[in-house]
């Protein structure tokens, strides 16, 4: 009797610890949904500043959900399903809203279809990572097109980086970044359409889940990782649309050097005589 009332009772106590570490990391994945609806109410009102601000949250919660769900063996496919509602939410819908009252509704009617695009084309990626993810077809080297959370990165540093040319006094800013900023504003739409079609790319994007890209051990390492901070904490809105928009350029330039290599490498059929 002894010996059940044990073993039942580590029962309990693995059924506890299971639930635990997928609870765990669905509150990281809520935070994230939360601050995505808090973005579309601020944009609602107006406030874009803090929108975007809210949308960078979102992004710091979603990165945090994974590495505790990997961490404490946690990932299931109720994770994996919530998560996606989460994504779409805060880096499909919430940076379509943000950018369509900041940017695109001075554009009539055409912004309509540009923001609904990018919609799409964000539940499309994410419907596709679903698919992997409960197949197994997925790589933890690398995405299959720019990932949700980079394009929304993107926008939403974009708007912090311009309301710095608006405002008052002496701003700490990346001049190189700045001057360009009246340019991308008025080519948004275009960088939208190109986000929402890189989203469904199977242009390769680093995943960044192994730590195998920086190591902080190497010296080169350390030096990128305090020059990313420096960065940061110099001017944050400046510094967040450079390395966003870095990566998603990354993507595409991988790939045309990868095309590049192998037509180099082709080799050339026999002549004939």
């Amino acid at each position: 009797m002894e010996q059940t009332t044990n073993t039942q009772g580590k029962i309990d106590l693995e059924k506890l610890k299971k639930t635990g570490a997928v609870v765990l990391p669905s509150i990281f994945t809520i935070a994230n949904m939360a601050f995505g609806f808090f973005s579309i109410i601020a944009a609602s009102e107006r406030n874009y500043v803090l929108a975007a601000w809210f949308i960078i949250m979102s992004y710091l919660m979603d990165m945090l959900d994974g590495r505790i769900a990997r961490l404490v063996h946690g990932e299931s496919s109720f994770g994996v399903e919530i998560d996606s509602l989460s994504d779409w939410m805060s880096f499909g819908i919430a940076p379509a809203y943000l950018m369509y009252n900041f940017v695109l509704k001075d554009y009539g009617f055409w912004g309509y279809p540009v923001a609904f695009l990018y919609v799409l084309c964000g539940a499309l990626r994410l419907a596709r990572f679903n698919v992997k993810s409960h197949f197994g077809g997925g790589s933890k080297l690398y995405f299959q097109g720019l990932p949700i959370p980079g394009a929304a990165g993107i926008l939403a540093a974009f708007v912090l980086a311009y309301s710095m040319l608006e405002s008052e006094g002496n701003v700490r800013s990346i001049k190189v970044v700045m001057d360009q900023l009246p340019f991308i504003y008025g080519i948004t739409p275009f960088i939208m359409i190109a986000l929402a079609l890189l989203m469904i790319s199977s242009v390769p994007y680093p995943a960044f889940k192994q730590g195998s890209f920086i190591k902080p051990t190497s010296i080169k390492g350390m030096l990128l990782i305090l020059s990313v901070l420096f960065l940061i904490v110099f001017s944050p809105q400046d510094a967040l649309f450079f390395f966003f928009s870095l990566y998603a350029l990354s993507g595409l330039l991988a790939g045309v050097i990868k095309a590049i290599y192998s037509i180099i490498k082709t080799p050339e059929p026999p002549a004939h005589n």
